[in-house]
């Protein structure tokens, strides 16, 4: 089951991201690119050039969860 804590922060990449990417390549993005920690209790939203398909990152205890929603 996946717990959200009461302090989650939620960071959204602005501009296209390239979804391809999987959870080591979002996560080098988030602490290469952005600075900041990608174990921290943070969701972090990243979306295609047409802003139609979502990845939404976040560390829970012992692994990563990856997020995928495609908008219509």
């Amino acid at each position: 089951m996946l717990t959200l804590p009461d302090s989650l922060r939620v960071y959204l990449a602005c501009g296209p991201t390239d979804l391809r990417k999987s959870i080591d390549g979002l996560a080098a993005l988030v602490q290469e690119g952005f600075k900041l920690d990608p174990f921290s209790p943070s969701l972090f939203v990243f979306c295609n050039r047409e802003c139609n398909k979502l990845k939404i990152l976040y560390w829970e205890h012992n692994g990563f969860w990856l997020f995928y929603r495609q908008l219509e």
